[in-house]
């Protein structure tokens, strides 16, 4: 049991004890080393003061005195703060004792070579040495731990464990006992190494991670810290869940790079992000094959500000490219982008605001800086708002597709990748068709470009009318959700949270895929750089996840409990949204590359004088803002249209 009163009264002791004066830690040490002297003189002399010649021992105080002040302030022992004694404090402290004892040996060296006796016995030199060192560290060292031992006592310290022992896992230790006000006890560390277990850290003990479960309930855990950067993601996963079961925070720390000067700062541990517990194992793209393609070319990227467009520029700057374009109509994001590239040395870059539907601008967007690439994201992806605004959506996603596809062709971009999704897969919804008519559309003008596996009969006379050799090759990509873009189900997830709930979630059996932004876009660059033309690249998304479980997890990692803390409500679906979303990843519907993650989508293919006369009967019937006449002409161009909770859901059972 522990004594109450006592605690109270140490934890105001300990309180009032601020940071002691760098003179009290100099006269300590100076004390110190007279003690340990003395002590060395009478173990020399064997306990027997009658034998000790007091005059000798007064003057060998007085220089030990003199050369210990000149060394301590030279080596400056004093100088760091006692409880967060460590490794280079005791350096310096060994340093220091060795620097004036060889001080005081080289006096007594030099006296007896011109004829005089030694001040001291080297015997008594030795001792003074050792018993100097240990008595110097040892001090700090228990005023640290008694630091430690008050600040755990603590009626509210949180139980810790750290995963990973190792360098990262002992500076997370060190930044938690450098902090008096952040009231965490390591009980122990835990690793999957088994050479490691049984061993201590700092005094810590190491245990087995296998036994995991067992030990939360055995040290009544509050939390467990991930230090270490080489667990697979797997195993992360498994501990997590085990975590959550428990009603345990997960914990993250930075990685090096946003450590300072080797420590990593308290408010730098945040909690585990639900994107780290979904992400997969790494992906591995060809960057020698991207970096050679892209070697001194100029980029062009629409949409630059959003999500997927600004990691695409983000990715490109590890690459020796020329110039990057960055093209978008929202203004402030494009000047967040601005300021970031701006910050980054040897990254050639040009912001350009316009509207992939204006095509004036984007004939002097292209004649001012050729492209070579062009890297198309600029789209309306939200699906209920499409819905609701049918012709906006053929305005952005298929007419702006369609003047940036024929301005590639026109000025001789070499390879033009277009940015789709899985909703373009048996679309139940404006968004998705509208998308799959963008990818019909860049894919058979390819194919008339190339000819490829049969001639189009007046395909080429508008090719030619473009004045340029045909040379641009269309490539399409294809994925689901993104982790954390803007406006996706997990920042809201997390506003919700973050209010006190409730959380909304459409439908208790929906589920979507998802795939981190950056993985997606390391995908994308992949995939333009293997595509040959005229090919719809699908990505292998994984393991689709259910929304409900994905919002329960979520609350978890905020310390929460779903239902309890925080409600979990369902919305109903909305207009044009379906419960599965298709990806095309079967044997029956793709075909294998070179890249495990990609695969290549057996797609229809149409006439390209079939589709550029359906485009532009819907581009001016969108100009009109005909909604129900463009969403009619949509599903006689995409038969597999067919609307899903939508008003437009009658014009399936009229036809």
């Amino acid at each position: 049991m522990i004594n109450f009163g006592n605690y109270l009264s140490l934890e105001i002791l300990f309180k009032q004890i601020n940071i002691v004066p760098r003179w009290i830690i100099f006269t300590i040490d100076l004390t110190i080393c007279f003690l340990s002297l003395s002590i060395a003189y009478l173990f020399r002399k064997n306990f027997d003061l009658s034998t000790l010649n007091y005059l000798e021992f007064s003057r060998n105080v007085l220089i030990t005195a003199f050369i210990n002040t000149a060394v301590f302030l030279s080596v400056k022992t004093f100088s760091g703060i006692i409880r967060f004694t460590g490794a280079q404090d005791s350096f310096r402290i060994i340093f220091a004792v060795m620097l004036s004892n060889t001080l005081f040996f080289l006096i007594n060296m030099t006296l007896l070579a011109v004829g005089y006796e030694q001040l001291i016995s080297n015997t008594i030199l030795l001792i003074n040495a050792v018993l100097s060192f240990l008595l110097l560290t040892g001090y700090r060292i228990l005023v640290k731990y008694s630091f430690l031992y008050a600040k755990n006592l603590k009626l509210d310290t949180v139980r810790v464990m750290i995963y990973g022992a190792g360098e990262a896992g002992l500076a997370t230790k060190h930044t938690f006992d450098h902090d008096g006000k952040v009231n965490k006890n390591i009980v122990a560390f835990v690793d999957d190494d088994q050479r490691k277990i049984g061993k201590t850290i700092d005094g810590v003990r190491i245990m087995d991670a296998q036994n995991l479960e067992k030990l939360i309930l055995e040290h009544e855990l509050d939390e467990i810290i991930f230090a270490s950067y080489t667990i697979p993601e797997e195993r992360k996963s498994q501990i997590v869940e085990i975590c959550l079961d428990n009603n345990i925070k997960v914990l993250n720390i930075p990685p090096p790079s946003f450590w300072t000067d080797g420590k990593i700062q308290p408010a730098q541990i945040k909690k585990l992000n639900i994107e780290e517990l979904l992400g997969r194992k790494s992906i591995h793209i060809d960057t020698n094959g991207i970096g050679l393609q892209l070697k001194g070319k100029t980029v062009l990227i629409t949409g630059a500000a959003g999500s997927i467009g600004s990691e695409i520029v983000r990715q490109l700057t590890k690459f020796d490219v020329g110039l990057i374009v960055l093209c978008d109509q929202a203004e402030s994001p494009l000047h967040e982008l601005y300021l970031e590239f701006t910050e980054q040395r040897g990254v050639n870059f040009e912001i350009f605001i316009g509207d992939v539907r204006d095509e004036k601008r984007m004939d002097y967007l292209f004649s001012t800086y050729r492209p070579h690439y062009v890297y198309h994201a600029g789209a309306y992806k939200h699906v209920p708002l499409m819905e609701n605004n049918a012709s906006e959506a053929i305005k952005a996603n298929v007419l702006g597709t369609k003047i940036i596809a024929d301005r590639a062709v026109k000025y001789g971009v070499l390879k033009f990748v277009m940015i789709s999704t899985d909703k373009a897969v048996n679309p139940t919804n404006v968004m998705g068709a509208s998308k799959r008519i963008a990818e019909i559309y860049v894919q058979s003008l390819n194919n008339s470009l190339h000819h490829r596996n049969h001639i189009f009969s007046n395909g080429m006379s508008y090719i030619n009318s473009l004045d340029v050799k045909p040379i641009t090759r269309f490539i399409t990509t294809r994925f689901g959700n993104v982790l954390g873009s803007n406006g996706s189900v997990i920042p809201r997830f997390t506003q919700q949270i973050e209010k006190g709930g409730p959380v909304t979630v459409t439908h208790p059996d929906i589920t979507r895929y998802f795939m981190t932004i950056p993985e997606a876009c390391r995908l994308v660059l992949e995939a333009g750089c293997m595509g040959a033309g005229g090919e719809v690249y699908v990505f292998d998304m994984g393991k689709s996840v259910k929304i409900v479980d994905l919002a329960k997890k979520m609350i978890q990692l905020a310390g929460l409990v779903p239902y309890e803390d925080i409600k979990i409500e369902f919305s109903g679906l909305r207009p044009g949204e379906k419960l599965y979303e298709e990806l095309l990843n079967d044997n029956e519907n793709t075909l294998p590359t070179h890249h495990d993650k990609i695969m290549i989508g057996k797609v229809r293919e149409y006439d390209f004088d079939f589709v550029n006369k359906h485009i532009y009967e819907l581009i001016a019937q969108a100009r009109l803002s005909e909604d129900r006449t463009v969403v009619s002409l949509m599903k006689d161009l995409v038969q597999e249209f067919k609307s899903k909770n939508s008003i437009f859901e009658e014009l399936d059972q009229k036809a």
